[in-house]
């Protein structure tokens, strides 16, 4: 997904600001989180996530959450494996709520914002484009 080309619209969206200037560290606990993941259930494989191995994000969500302020047995923090899973859940509800059928990179993120807006679309306002249920 590429960020919109107005300026005003990628302002909307402060990605560092908003995010990473708020919790730079809790990110890098998320990182490393992510790659420890990676080292475990894709030895020897490039960082990347594979989504049908991990699918039980609410379930495990929970149960990491009720051991949070301590570290796993892995030495990874509780805490980072609730916001990884968080973060995990969140990006596939995003994905399955997209409305239009193209390669996520493709699709402008202010775009793709204003047709899962449900605000925008009891408006009728479907971000330029049009309106496919998937």
């Amino acid at each position: 997904m590429s960020l919109p080309s107005d300026a005003q619209a990628r302002k909307d969206i402060p990605l560092c600001t908003g995010v990473l200037d708020y919790f730079p560290d809790a990110l890098a606990e998320v990182a490393l989180c992510s790659k420890a993941g990676n080292d475990q259930h894709n030895p020897g494989e490039p960082l990347h996530w594979a989504k049908e191995k991990s699918t039980d994000h609410a379930n495990c969500i929970l149960r990491h959450q009720v051991e949070r302020g301590t570290r796993d047995k892995d030495g990874i923090r509780h805490s980072a494996k609730v916001a990884w899973r968080a973060l995990a859940q969140l990006q596939i509800e995003l994905d399955n709520e997209r409305t239009i059928k193209v390669k996520p990179a493709t699709v402008p993120l202010i775009e793709y914002l204003l047709l899962r807006d449900p605000r925008a679309q009891a408006n009728g306002d479907s971000g330029g484009g049009p309106m496919v249920t998937p």
